[in-house]
């Protein structure tokens, strides 16, 4: 095959210069015998990075039972089996419990993860004694020869030993967008990808000296990083970490020194004060969340490569669809071939099936010309262009042996010819008049590719120009049967849907108004689109469908979504969609689409079905919108008990709770409550500014609860005396604190289901056990004394219930829900 010559020092990436390079091995196009690749495996030269979708069990287990708050929970519950009767050390049974809870989830996260990462893995293929097959990326030993074809991501280091036009894209290494042209010898680094053509290369870098390989192990690795919950979680409790110290210090030294009670005594209830500061379930409940999200996820064939990508694209305003493969199935079918002049119908479909067959790798539409074209054998293909997003049409050049050549149908014998196949709004210059039967075709959501002579070869920077229009090609595109509901869904929760093709715009907007998607009818040829970014994001927001689009107008276009704000998703599964969904917020991949789009996206669809999608959305707006109602909860029990330490400490008076007291409450007010909320459904889309939104309402709530427990107190001190005051007062004061809590949890537990309904009130019934029950009654030291002191606490607790709903109705107003 004819090969061109090009300048390749864009392939070279920063910080490496070919002095650094081994001389490349010898070219075998058999490629490694059985041998020699058992004599490397047992050398160590094998593709061995560790490339995981999940933390290991040792790093789940270091994680969740490691942290600052258990350490601290941890040292009172010795100190508190030491020094109190078991009641009050209930919480450090609770603490193991959760730990336990956590770990098994996110294990059970990591198996499915795992699992489905094996499914999803790109299996290069590799030619061993002649014969080609995939194998794992670990697998692959030094010298191994790896096949290229559009689509593949390059996976290991190494040089070129045959090429067929190869275009290889090295922007994701070197921020070069234009592609590298490669010929036999030039280097290929891993972590870049084949735009078109193909071709092989030797592995001389394999393992942890590949050029990507640290970059793609941490790109690869199941992390809990980088998002806003995540985050705003670790915010809240370095603030609730710097309040509580003092706050303890100052209660311990109350109980302790000014008020010389009973050591043990003293010690029970500075731990009780300081125990429930500690929003110690937020971190677990935020972790269980996530890791069912991923199990529920991984049933439905969803791989989450990066665990924040549930929360991202719940954050989505914007998703970006690519047509083919998204929109409409793989597969295409011809269903016309419209010669144009005098052109014989014969003599075209032998041009069709020779240029299917001049293509070891056919796309989505050459497929289906090849299945209704079958090479005419004879034709010696000379040349080749193959087909690139940026340009629109491929090529090839042939030696018709004993053919009939003449684009008339003319003359026999053996001769020259050229052909390209495309786009005709790009092959054809504008005026002509094929352009009208082409708009209606396209109108009726038509795909129409057009077959073209080339006037010289196919070498030129245009080969295009001066071409003779040989004959329309017209494909029907299968759509999608999901597809309509599922942009239906995206409308219902207000997510604005883009159709970002290559093809034509009228055309895919004819399809997309098929599926129903809101403002089809508004469609833009990206050859018009303006490049300035602000004038673009206009026209993106203005539009919904987009044709004729290249790879980096993809590109640009997100971020111009991005500049005005939106937080964008990018779907694809082709070569050409790599730079948009590496850009994006969130990419999601098809699971059938090329090992580059499935290296960048952060969720990849296994099974292939844009229907999935929804189920993503709404697990991670679960998610976010659930720790976000529950994290109100933890927080306002962390705000009412620094206020009840600093209350004490001013006031001079006992702490009013032992440990049992509260964890007695914290289970049945928040525990086990905030466990079923978090992982019910929630349809809101995530807002931002966790933090901020949190602390609006569980300061005032805090503030509200510490404040009436407090005035309780007080009252049934003045009211109590004499023997057992302190646990009558403490009964009261407990019976407040657990009804303004329960206020907080009926608030939070809206809008009412039957189910929330009933968590409810089964918290309140059991707490009404206790207080009804001899035995429980002794157990957590509760005993309601006399009739006046039940019933002024009840009545401190329904004003501070009635100033809570105002307060709560007031930041609703002000701020927004």
């Amino acid at each position: 095959m004819t090969q061109r010559a090009i300048d390749t020092s864009g392939g070279q990436p920063p910080d490496r210069s070919p002095s650094d390079e081994a001389a490349p091995p010898p070219y075998d196009p058999r490629g490694l015998s059985t041998a020699e690749v058992a004599e490397r495996v047992a050398r160590g030269e094998v593709n061995d990075v560790p490339v995981r979708s999940s933390r290991s069990v040792t790093e789940i287990v270091r994680a969740n039972v490691f942290t600052r708050f258990n350490l601290i929970i941890g040292v009172l519950w010795v100190i508190m089996l030491a020094v109190a009767p078991i009641q009050d050390s209930l919480f450090g049974f609770v603490i193991i419990a959760n730990t336990g809870i956590g770990i098994v989830q996110e294990w059970r996260a990591k198996k499915t993860l795992d699992g489905l990462a094996v499914i999803g893995e790109a299996k290069p293929t590799v030619r061993r004694d002649g014969t080609a097959a995939a194998i794992s990326t670990s697998a692959i030993v030094l010298g191994d020869l790896i096949e290229l074809g559009p689509g593949d991501k390059v996976v290991v280091d190494g040089t070129v030993g045959e090429a067929d036009n190869l275009e290889i894209d090295e922007s994701l290494l070197t921020g070069e967008a234009d592609p590298v042209l490669k010929r036999a010898g030039d280097p290929v680094m891993s972590g870049s990808f084949v735009v078109a053509g193909g071709g092989a290369f030797t592995a001389t870098k394999v393992g942890r000296e590949a050029y990507a390989a640290q970059l793609a192990e941490e790109a690869s690795r199941f992390t809990l990083v980088q998002s806003e919950l995540r985050s705003g979680i670790s915010t809240i409790l370095k603030y609730v970490t710097w309040m509580m110290i003092p706050t303890a210090i100052g209660l311990v030294v109350s109980q302790l020194v000014v008020k010389e009670n009973d050591f043990k005594e003293s010690v029970a209830r500075s731990a009780g004060g300081i125990v429930p500061m500690i929003p110690e379930g937020l971190v677990l409940l935020t972790s269980v969340a996530f890791a069912i999200g991923v199990i529920r996820l991984g049933r439905k064939q969803c791989l989450v490569q990066e665990l924040p990508a549930i929360e991202g694209l719940a954050r989505v305003d914007v998703v970006c669809l690519d047509k083919t493969g998204t929109l409409t199935e793989g597969g295409m079918d011809v269903t016309e071939v419209r010669p144009l002049g005098s052109a014989d119908g014969a003599y075209v479909s032998r041009v069709l099936g020779a240029l299917g067959g001049s293509d070891p790798r056919p796309n989505a539409s050459l497929q289906a010309i090849v299945d209704a074209h079958p090479d005419p054998g004879g034709w010696r293909v000379t040349d080749t262009l193959p087909f690139s997003s940026a340009r629109k049409y491929s090529g090839a050049a042939f030696r018709e042996d004993g053919s009939t050549d003449d684009t008339d149908g003319g003359s026999a014998g053996s001769s020259d010819s050229a052909w390209l196949l495309g786009a005709p709004d790009v092959l054809l210059p504008d005026g002509a008049p094929e352009l009208a039967s082409i708009e209606e075709l396209n109108r009726q959501g038509l795909r129409v590719l057009l077959l073209s002579r080339a006037r010289g070869g196919l070498d030129g920077p245009d080969a295009a120009a001066g071409s003779v229009p040989t004959a329309l090609v017209v494909l029907e595109q299968r759509l999608r049967p999901d597809a309509g509901d599922t942009l239906r869904y995206f409308a219902d929760q207000r997510v604005a849907a883009k159709v970002i093709s290559g093809d034509n715009a009228v055309s895919v907007g004819a399809v997309a108004g098929k599926l129903g998607l809101p403002g089809a009818e508004h469609t833009l040829d990206a050859r018009r689109m303006p490049e300035d970014r602000d004038a673009m994001a206009t026209a993106m927001e203005e539009n919904t469908v987009f044709g004729r689009v290249t790879p980096q107008q993809k590109r640009n276009m997100v971020a111009a979504l991005q500049s005005r704000g939106h937080t964008v998703a990018m779907t694809g599964d082709g070569v050409n969609d790599v730079l948009a969904l590496k850009d994006a917020d969130i990419g999601v991949s098809m699971g059938s689409g090329s090992e580059a789009t499935r290296a960048v996206a952060q969720i990849v669809l296994l099974d292939n079905s844009f229907a999935t999608l929804p189920s993503v959305v709404a697990e991670g707006r679960r998610v976010i919108g659930n720790i976000t109602r529950v994290a109100t909860l933890f927080l306002t029990k962390t705000v009412y008990s620094v206020l009840l330490a600093i209350l004490v400490v001013c006031f001079q008076v006992e702490y009013p709770f032992l440990p049992r007291h509260l964890t007695l409450l914290s289970t049945l007010t928040i525990g086990v409550p905030a466990f079923f909320l978090a992982l019910a459904p929630n349809k809101e889309r995530a807002q931002p500014y966790f933090v901020r939104r949190v602390m609006r309402y569980a300061i005032p709530s805090g503030v509200i609860a510490g404040a009436a427990t407090f005035l309780t107190y007080m009252l049934a001190g003045s009211h109590y005396s004499g023997p057992g005051a302190l646990d009558a007062e403490t009964s009261a004061a407990t019976l407040t604190l657990f009804l303004v809590s329960m206020w907080v949890l009926a608030i939070i537990a809206r809008p009412y289901t039957w189910w929330r309904i009933l968590l409810v009130a089964s918290m309140g019934a059991a707490f009404l056990i206790v207080l009804a029950v001899p035995w429980l009654q002794h157990f957590f030291a509760l005993k309601l004394v006399g009739t006046t002191m039940p019933w002024a606490a009840v009545a401190v607790a329904a004003a501070a219930s009635v100033l809570l709903e105002y307060v709560w109705r007031l930041v609703g107003r002000r701020f927004g829900a």
